[in-house]
């Protein structure tokens, strides 16, 4: 009874447009007073999430993003591999994924590259005669690569809530987000050939201008297999990759290609704090309701519950889907991780569930998220740059929202697509 009590008046407050962070924070003093717990404990809590060494990485990752999308790098990236594909039928649709999948490797952040992609991508592949709702519903769910391919901020926010290797949780990414990849391709494809894209593409560039379109993209990609091979080769943590990343991409776009300018650099500053500060705002005030659920035993009430309600692993994996996919239509990504993975995480043992692999599978769910209404953030920004109806980004999007539900259930079924890197590659 008092979790449904509790569960009622958060989403009370949520939908009344209290903001998350404040919401979480007021639930929690709530909690704890209600148990006569001095309120001299309540400020430890709410600082002493901030503390991390893990956390540092977020507002890093944040700020070379920004950056990067002020310097406009994604012009030459998307350039570099269109110049290869752009061609074949269908081949500025598949550039766009490979685009969206290798920058999603610098920012960590799935709104950075929708915006930075789709401001390119878009009016490319429109004054091509791409069918419109193909072209955004391509840009919506590539983007959504950037939050599970490595680095990502919310496999970092998971990693120091569920008390797991940042690393291992990064390399844990790398095996879905080709498989994602993959099949977001060969749709694509199939997409393109079936009414998607026009029958007859740009004329094939000359050896020479391709490979002068992919020097000018090499830096970006050296970027990012500098920042992924260190944390595989055990040179630097996750968080002295994020640093690696925006010393090479402040060299980069201040000495090498010199498009951005101070007051633009100053911008990207200032608004990658910002976030920043809305982001350990939610991980304070999620600390302090943790702290009150915890007192409440509510994880322990849940996990006793599963262990002798929910009989099989598929049954808890089943449940906990459309339990994500719910909150997904209402909640950011991170507000749900830090919501609902406290009360989760003793029931994995119960059925022998790997903590690394449901990291993966919950950002999995994440991603649907940030692609379904009424409040996926990466249909929105399409939607702005797209300047069209949120209606018609929905119903190209929706094919994509299936490939990623199927691949939920792949990595279901043979975890090894996940694990294998982080324990045997």
């Amino acid at each position: 009874m008092d979790t449904l009590v509790i569960l009622c008046g958060l989403l009370a407050l949520l939908l009344i447009g209290i903001p998350v962070g404040i919401t979480l924070t007021l639930m929690g003093i709530a909690l704890i007073l209600s148990l006569g717990v001095p309120l001299a404990s309540i400020p430890q809590e709410f600082l002493g999430s901030t503390n991390s060494f893990i956390l540092l990485a977020v507002p890093v990752f944040l700020l070379t993003s920004n950056i990067l999308l002020k310097a406009g790098v994604a012009r030459d990236l998307f350039d570099a591999v269109q110049s290869w594909l752009g061609h074949v039928r269908g081949g500025v649709a598949v550039a766009t994924i490979v685009s969206c999948g290798i920058f999603a490797a610098i920012s960590g952040s799935s709104v950075a590259v929708a915006a930075m992609i789709g401001t390119v991508a878009i009016p490319e592949m429109t004054s091509r005669g791409y069918d419109r709702r193909f072209v955004m519903g391509t840009l919506a769910a590539g983007a959504t690569l950037g939050i599970l391919i490595p680095p990502s901020i919310p496999l970092i926010v998971y990693a120091a809530v569920a008390e797991q290797s940042t690393a291992s949780m990064f390399l844990a990414g790398i095996g879905p987000g080709l498989l994602l990849i993959t099949l977001f391709l060969l749709y694509c494809v199939f997409r393109s050939f079936t009414g998607g894209a026009p029958m007859v593409e740009a004329q094939r560039l000359s050896l020479e201008a391709r490979l002068r379109a992919s020097a000018r993209a090499l830096p970006t990609i050296a970027i990012a297999l500098v920042m992924i091979g260190g944390i595989y080769a055990g040179a630097f943590t996750p968080t002295e990759s994020a640093a690696v990343g925006l010393v090479l991409t402040l060299v980069y776009v201040l000495v090498l290609k010199r498009t951005i300018t101070l007051r633009e650099l100053r911008e990207a500053v200032g608004e990658a704090g910002l976030t920043t500060s809305k982001l350990l705002l939610i991980i304070a005030g999620a600390n302090v309701f943790g702290k009150g659920i915890m007192l409440y035993r509510i994880p322990y009430e849940v996990s006793s519950w599963i262990a002798a309600s929910v009989a099989t692993p598929f049954m808890f994996f089943l449940i906990v889907m459309m339990v994500l996919l719910v909150l997904g239509l209402f909640l950011e990504g991170i507000a749900m991780i830090l919501i609902v993975l406290p009360i989760l995480l003793p029931s994995l043992s119960v059925h022998g569930i790997d903590p690394v692999w449901f990291g993966v599978f919950f950002v999995l769910m994440i991603e649907l998220a940030l692609i379904t209404p009424p409040v996926g953030m990466n249909l929105f920004v399409i939607q702005s740059v797209a300047n069209s109806p949120l209606k018609d980004v929905v119903r190209g999007v929706l094919p994509y929202v299936a490939i990623m539900l199927a691949t939920v259930f792949i990595i279901y079924f043979f975890p090894q697509i996940v694990l294998y890197i982080p324990f045997y590659g």
